[in-house]
C-alpha cells in the first residue's frame, strides 16, 4: 500500500545505494525536488535510467551520485551538452560513469516489459487509446507498482507542470555556464541543493496559483 510521506522519508525508505534508478519526465513534470533529496542524502553507485535525461541528471552525475547511465537521448534541451556528464564519461570527475544507449523505442519497450514483469515487450502500437482525455498531470499507475507519495510543490522547477507553472527555459540556458566548471557547479550545488530542502520549490508555483484564485474570484 503506497504512503503518503515527506520527500525525506520517500527517499531514505525506498533508494539505497547501488540501487537502479528511473526519474522520468518529458519537459514536463520531471522530478527535481527528489533528484535532489538523492543527492542530499548522499546516494552512491546509481545506475540512472532516463530516456532523455537533463539538467537533473547531470546534477546528480556531477555529485558522484552514479556509476552508469542508460539512455536514448542525453544533453540540454535546446541549448547544447550536459557538461557534468562529460566530465565524468570523458575525464572521470567526480568518478567515472558508464553508459548504455538504445533507442526511444527500445526504452519504451524496455519500460513496457519491465511494468509486466517480462523479459522483453512486443506490440505493434496503441488503437483506442482515451489518454487525450486525461489530465496531462495525471499519474496513470496501477496502486500496487506505488510505495510512497511526497507532495513538494513546485518539485518540478525548472520543468513544468501542465496548469500550474511554466517551464523556465532562462533556467536551462543558464545551467550551459553554471555546469561548466566544476568549482562554479559545486558552489551553486551547495547554495541551492545541499544547503536547501524540498520547501524551496514552493515558490516556483505560486504565480499561477494565485493567477488561478483571481480568475476563480472573478
Amino acid at each position: 500500500m503506497s504512503r503518503f510521506l515527506s520527500l525525506a522519508e520517500a527517499v531514505e525508505s525506498t533508494i539505497r545505494d547501488g540501487d537502479t534508478v528511473a526519474m522520468e519526465g518529458f519537459t514536463h513534470l520531471i522530478p527535481y525536488a527528489a533528484g535532489h533529496e538523492v543527492i542530499r542524502q548522499r546516494r552512491r553507485h546509481l545506475t540512472l535510467i532516463r530516456m532523455t535525461p537533463d539538467l537533473i541528471y547531470d546534477q546528480l552525475i556531477g555529485m558522484g551520485c552514479a556509476d552508469k547511465l542508460v539512455f536514448s537521448w542525453v544533453g540540454n534541451p535546446g541549448v547544447g551538452s550536459l557538461h557534468r556528464f562529460r566530465d565524468a564519461y570523458e575525464n572521470g570527475w567526480p568518478g567515472p560513469i558508464t553508459i548504455e544507449e538504445h533507442s526511444h523505442a527500445a526504452m519504451a519497450n524496455a519500460y513496457e516489459a519491465g511494468a509486466a514483469g517480462l523479459p522483453l515487450a512486443v506490440f505493434r502500437g496503441y488503437l483506442g487509446v482515451d489518454l487525450p482525455t486525461v489530465s496531462p498531470n495525471a499519474v496513470i499507475l496501477p496502486s500496487w507498482t506505488v510505495g510512497a507519495i511526497a507532495c513538494v510543490p513546485g518539485g518540478a522547477h525548472p520543468s513544468y507542470a501542465h496548469g500550474y507553472y511554466k517551464r523556465d527555459n532562462a533556467f536551462y540556458k543558464a545551467w550551459d555556464a553554471i555546469s561548466r566548471d566544476r568549482d562554479g557547479f559545486l558552489a551553486w550545488m551547495k547554495a541551492n541543493v545541499l544547503e536547501q530542502g524540498p520547501d524551496a520549490f514552493a515558490v516556483h508555483s505560486r504565480p499561477q496559483q494565485a493567477a488561478r484564485a483571481n480568475n476563480a474570484a472573478e
